[in-house]
């Protein structure tokens, strides 16, 4: 699986930004994209994550209620919608695929995620 983000940029507190993510190559049934980010100094973190055939997601609980992923199978792309907007949330984002999403607690672990993309930088500037 290739991966490419695309749509990051530089926003002030409280605007949104809508990530791409485009997904090339063979998947499975179980397989998940997800989002994980990464700011300067710290551990990369998982954002979000949505089944690539189902319905299934998954979000941080620093990002719920303010970040949706959606998905548009047919032009092999997940997009991370990122409303309010906080400083905190100023981080190189990745996308990454795991061929076995497996529950929501396995879901969140970036070492079983096989394949990513490059990253993004998303600056919310207070």
């Amino acid at each position: 699986v290739q991966l490419q983000a695309s749509g990051g940029g530089l926003v002030q507190a409280g605007d949104s930004l809508r990530l791409s993510c485009a997904v090339a190559g063979r998947t499975f049934s179980h397989t998940g994209i997800g989002w994980f980010r990464q700011a300067p100094g710290q551990d990369r973190q998982f954002v979000a994550v949505i089944r690539w055939n189902g319905d299934q997601v998954t979000y941080a609980d620093s990002v719920k209620g303010r970040f949706v992923i959606s998905k548009d199978n047919a032009k092999n792309t997940v997009y991370l919608q990122m409303n309010t907007l906080k400083p905190e949330d100023t981080a190189v984002y990745f996308c990454a695929a795991v061929n076995n999403l497996g529950n929501d607690i396995t879901a969140t672990m970036k070492n079983r995620y096989r394949y990513w993309g490059q990253g993004t930088l998303v600056t919310v500037s207070s």
